[in-house]
């Protein structure tokens, strides 16, 4: 017999709000909304610059030759496209990731990849299938802000390395884990977004690698390997991937989103075989099959489009903006700032002056229509205030040089409050989990 939620009784922890706040399992209280997720309502409008959101521009995509290739897979592939397919993934489309993957140094074989819904299913069943309520999850400190909200969503217990300007310090990682270790603490893996790192834009650098590895190794720790923006490279040399030079202990996640398009929903794993197995076993019960419409249409444009060359004009594009970016921070930043210098990728991490608070002024920041991700989002705590993300992906570079002037006009009135009143804006009245707030 079905029961009308509206006729039944809260439960004895429910609220007015939600009767149902006290049947919730333990991990919901986990999940919490994004900051990033929070702002997209701001940022969208139209009067606002928004230096937020990590979206790639589509509009440079080549929307004529995917039209025609959409039409191709309906009429000449239609009965599969249009069908359930495995969970493991096309085995056309896996073969041209393995292609995609060898730019960076990796020799992979299509049966050790899985595909999934974008990266970011990838993240939340490698989680799964690892973490158990307690376990210890390192992460760079900052890092992307929907992994820390899948480990704890998994209950897991987080905890950040430091990192400068050449990606996470392995002295760092190597004391963490040797602290945890007297602990007894179950650390489970190491996640990291070593090239063009979300939020700092920065990259672990070749020597690095190899130390942070034979950290890892010796300490029998696994390495979850996040790279969406690897080959979004606009100067200096590439590096190998960190699974190019460790495939048994490093699980590699690679999208389509930042190179082709976020709408194709098209990422991947790259695991040992026992992990791949139960990775596609977690698949399988999550979703049953992937789409097979937009891995046939992405498998096709990967082997009939000189995706290559695409890839370089995207390089070209974003390396406009970046440099609109550096150049107007360079000229107008206040005293007291600084700020990562990105080889690639989407992101550039901000250091505001002494006293002001990221979190704070995002409403005086919105009011004066310019937005940007506070950099509390980044860290599994109250870690942050001191920092912002600044992203130059989406924005036109003159849409860029307006947003940098609306952002140092909102710090130098922050400045003036800090110097004259002795503190800048009150923090927002929010709970210490609560994202940013949807401002008018």
């Amino acid at each position: 017999m079905s029961v009308d939620p509206r006729e039944s009784k809260p439960c004895p922890q429910g609220s007015r709000i939600d009767p149902y706040v006290g049947s919730y399992a333990a991990r919901a209280q986990g999940m919490v909304a994004s900051e990033v997720r929070a702002l997209f309502a701001v940022a969208s409008r139209p009067e606002v610059v928004s230096l937020a959101g990590g979206m790639p521009n589509v509009s440079a995509l080549p929307l004529d030759a995917l039209s025609d290739i959409v039409q191709r897979v309906v009429t000449e592939q239609g009965a599969t496209a249009l069908q359930y397919g495995s969970a493991q993934g096309d085995p056309v489309l896996r073969q041209h990731i393995c292609e995609v993957m060898g730019l960076e140094g990796i020799d992979a074989s299509p049966d050790d990849v899985i595909v999934t819904v974008g990266s970011q299913q990838a993240l939340d069943l490698v989680t799964k299938v690892f973490i158990d309520p307690g376990d210890v999850v390192l992460t760079e400190g900052p890092t992307y802000v929907t992994a820390i909200n899948t480990f704890a969503a998994y209950q897991a217990r987080i905890e950040h390395v430091l990192m400068d300007d050449d990606g996470v310090i392995p002295e760092a990682l190597e004391e963490m884990l040797t602290r945890l270790a007297a602990e007894g603490a179950r650390v489970k893996f190491f996640y990291t977004v070593p090239t063009f790192n979300n939020p700092a834009g920065v990259t672990l650098t070749t020597e690095r690698r190899a130390r942070v590895l034979e950290i890892c190794q010796r300490f029998n720790l696994l390495v979850l390997e996040d790279n969406p923006y690897g080959l979004l490279r606009y100067e200096g040399e590439p590096v190998r991937a960190l699974r190019a030079d460790a495939p048994r202990n490093v699980i590699y996640l690679g999208s389509f989103s930042k190179t082709l398009s976020p709408g194709f929903r098209i990422g991947w794993a790259l695991a040992p075989s026992a992990v791949r197995d139960k990775l596609v076993l977690a698949a399988e019960s999550a979703m049953l099959s992937h789409s097979s419409f937009n891995q046939l249409v992405v498998g096709r444009y990967l082997a009939t489009h000189p995706w290559r060359e695409q890839i370089k004009d995207f390089n070209e594009m974003y390396r406009a903006r970046r440099d609109a970016m550096l150049t107007s921070l360079d000229a107008l930043m206040p005293a007291g700032s600084s700020w990562t210098r990105p080889e690639g990728g989407f992101f550039v991490w901000v250091r505001l002056p002494e006293g002001l608070d990221s979190k704070a002024m995002l409403p005086r920041a919105v009011g004066e229509r310019v937005a940007y991700v506070p950099g509390t989002g980044f860290f599994h705590g109250d870690d942050g205030r001191g920092n912002m993300r600044l992203s130059f992906c989406y924005p036109t570079p003159e849409q860029i040089r307006e947003g940098v002037r609306r952002l140092v006009g909102v710090l130098e009135s922050e400045i003036s409050l800090r110097d004259t009143f002795g503190s800048a804006s009150a923090p927002p009245r929010l709970g210490d989990d609560a994202p940013a707030p949807d401002l008018p």
